[in-house]
Order: structure tokens, then C-alpha cells, then sequence
């Protein structure tokens, strides 16, 4: 079974040492994207300005504090286990504030991983 695995790292400057971490252990394709949360914002006062139905573009024509959001599919529960355990070891523990957060979801069919199409409906 593939898996996609979501990370959220709230200190950006973990990032680096994650991507490392992953690629030591085999996981060569990951999206990064800046990302930043609803509370991160409201805790920086960007919304006394902001519409009531915010676009993408009023949340970020501010300067607030970004996180990262970092994302790749893998094909087995080791490799997820090894990332989550890479990431904490770095973070420290995800449950404690400020760190971040991993989720993982099981996914039915992969297509451009190099690999062909995966299509797990038909296993």
C-alpha cells in the first residue's frame, strides 16, 4: 500500500535537516510548500483588516510567520514510521506545542512516480 504523508513543521529552519533526514532514508520525492495557519495569523493580528471571506492573496500580502508543509508518497508503513520518528528527533515530540504536525492517509493510485501507474482498487 502507498501512503501520502503531510508534515507541518511550525520552525522552518527544521526543515532543512528533515529533507536530509527523509532522503537518508530513501524518500527522494518531496513537495515543500510556505504555508502558515489561521491561529499563527490571528495571533499576529493580521485579521483586524482582513475581509470576512479572505482570498489567498489578503492572507498573504502580510509579512507573518510562515511554516512549512512538507509532502511525499511512500509505499510502505516502515518508511512512514522511520519519517515520523525522523522528524521528532529533530522537532521533538509533535504532540508538544510548536512543533508541527504529520498526517498520513492511504492512497488508492499513484500516477508520475516514475514507477507506472499504481492502482491499488485492482489489488
Amino acid at each position: 500500500m502507498s501512503f501520502l504523508v503531510v508534515a507541518v513543521i511550525d520552525d522552518i529552519d527544521f526543515c532543512p535537516s528533515i529533507l536530509e533526514a527523509w532522503e537518508n532514508i530513501g524518500v527522494l520525492g518531496v513537495t515543500i510548500l510556505e504555508s502558515t495557519g489561521l491561529g499563527r495569523i490571528r495571533r499576529a493580528g493580521f485579521l483586524d483588516n482582513l475581509p470576512l471571506m479572505p482570498n489567498l492573496e489578503d492572507l498573504f500580502e502580510k509579512d507573518e510567520i510562515h511554516h512549512r508543509t512538507l509532502f511525499s508518497v511512500v509505499e510502505s508503513q516502515e518508511t512512514v514510521n522511520q519519517m515520523a520518528e525522523a522528524v521528532q528527533q529533530l522537532t521533538g515530540d509533535l504532540d508538544g506545542p510548536n512543533t508541527g504536525f504529520m498526517f498520513v492517509v492511504p492512497v488508492l493510485q499513484v500516477f508520475g512516480l516514475g514507477t507506472g501507474r499504481i492502482d491499488r482498487n485492482k489489488e
